[in-house]
């Protein structure tokens, strides 16, 4: 079998089909965008910028590398041009944060990770509106502007900035606002801005202490998990299991069981 090129040459492409791709994203929204179609319930919204931001991506790693699998939101797996199995599979979220897109917002983001073998070895979020980017290599640390970043060094679960984010189904909403209303008052407060990718970046960086959020696609999460996790957080979902759709939290390691253990008391993977 074919060895794959190494993280950091995976990364320099990321990087440049992502920002070609905000380019784009940042143009389309100037010019004007609309909603195209929407998902799981009404205020689940696709805009046309999603829908032409993930082509160029995936016609952009098509030519650049015509072997290996493309996993994007909108379009899901795009074709390949062999029948063998691809060791590289690129995973996109072509516009993370669509709501806030939509509404002009400065926190959305293209997001590109790469795995492979089935592990995240690079990835790369781009703040569309700002150009702020991070990325991170496996095992090469995570990165803003050429500063290596480092998560918060908070001990105290009740001194914790804590970001989460809410799902589209009004009963899933429900059950997160009920967890949210009994854990507000054990950290120091609650933030939500709207993008995964973005929000996992902001913690990498210790902007805020900690990250849990139910209902994760792995486009949520591939290239800002990756940045969380180089930074020195701990990335899990409840009760031992891998961080998935049912739960992800990114905190330091003396956050992370005491947030865990009042995430799994209030049943926050549980609801719809």
């Amino acid at each position: 079998m074919d060895s794959a090129p190494p993280p950091r040459e995976l990364l320099e492409i990321a990087i440049d089909v992502a920002r070609g791709a905000a380019d784009t994203a940042y143009r389309m929204r100037v010019e004007g965008v609309s909603v195209a179609a929407t998902k799981s319930t009404a205020t689940d919204v696709v805009t046309a910028a999603d829908r032409a931001v993930e082509r160029q991506i995936t016609d952009a790693l098509r030519r650049l590398r015509p072997a290996d699998a493309v996993l994007g939101e909108e379009y899901g797996a795009a074709e390949r041009g062999t029948e063998a199995p691809a060791r590289v599979r690129w995973i996109v979220d072509p516009i993370d944060g669509t709501v806030n897109y939509l509404y002009g917002l400065p926190h959305c983001a293209v997001s590109i990770a790469v795995e492979v073998d089935g592990e995240v070895v690079a990835g790369v979020v781009r703040n569309i509106h700002t150009g702020d980017e991070w990325t991170a290599t496996l095992g090469g640390g995570a990165w803003r502007d050429g500063q290596r970043l480092r998560c918060s060094t908070e001990t105290d679960l009740g001194q914790a900035l804590v970001i989460t984010g809410f799902g589209y189904d009004a009963g899933r909403r429900a059950h997160q606002a009920r967890v949210v209303a009994e854990l507000i008052p054990q950290v120091r407060d609650i933030r939500r801005l709207g993008a995964a990718a973005v929000d996992l970046c902001v913690v990498a960086e210790g902007r805020a202490d900690a990250y849990y959020e139910k209902g994760l696609a792995v486009w949520d999460r591939a290239a800002g998990g990756l940045v969380a996790a180089e930074a020195g957080l701990l990335i899990g979902g409840l009760k031992g299991l891998a961080p998935g759709p049912d739960m992800v939290i990114a905190a330091p390691p003396a956050l992370f069981g005491p947030l865990h253990d009042r995430l799994a008391e209030l049943d926050a993977a549980g609801g719809p």
